[in-house]
């Protein structure tokens, strides 16, 4: 593992100048923004990808001390948070697993891909959070299959609720960046 800590302040610039639209967006919580992170727009950046997972890692590792408990595995959304927690996954060699939106209904018809033990200690990982609305959700499907959620480490803090509604649910929330480490105001 690469020792040497990324530059939070180019990672945030990067990410700031990748993806920050700015127009009228409808976001998922239902609120209307003047700008929009298209988080795929730097997570599918090998460049900005590789520093983000290690800030993640140091998150990860951070919530474990801080907990005094080692996470067993780690999960993400459907559909942006997989590519960090699979990035995650890498630099940690901690297994991830998937949180679906829906059940699927064909196949194994499941919510969620991957091993999953009852009594696994998981740490989500999501993109980008506004009201925390789908991070709530995970951490409570993630709980409905026997897991224990040990916190939700969020890339983007948009500021706007996220973190008051997650500890309002019980979770513990972590992140990497807010918008206004971003230079985001609007």
């Amino acid at each position: 593992m690469n020792t040497t800590m990324p530059d939070r302040d180019e990672i945030a610039r990067q990410m700031a100048e990748l993806s920050l639209l700015r127009g009228t967006f409808t976001l998922r919580s239902g609120r209307t923004s003047s700008y929009y992170l298209d988080k795929y727009l730097f997570s599918t950046r090998p460049e900005v990808l590789g520093p983000i997972a290690q800030l993640l890692a140091e998150a990860i590792w951070r919530v474990e001390k801080e907990t005094g408990e080692t996470a067993d595995r780690l999960a993400g959304a459907e559909l942006g948070g997989i590519p960090l927690v699979t990035a995650a996954s890498l630099v940690t060699g901690k297994s991830c697993v998937f949180i679906r939106n829906q059940k699927k209904d064909y196949g194994t018809a499941k919510q969620l891909e991957g091993k999953l033990e009852a009594g696994d200690r998981v740490i989500v990982i999501e993109d980008v959070a506004t009201t925390a609305g789908q991070t709530i959700e995970a951490c409570r499907t993630l709980e409905s299959l026997g897991a224990n959620v040990l916190a939700a480490i969020v890339v983007i803090d948009r500021q706007e609720g996220a973190a008051e509604n997650m500890a309002k649910a019980g979770y513990r929330m972590e992140r990497l960046f807010t918008k206004a480490d971003l230079g985001i105001d609007e």
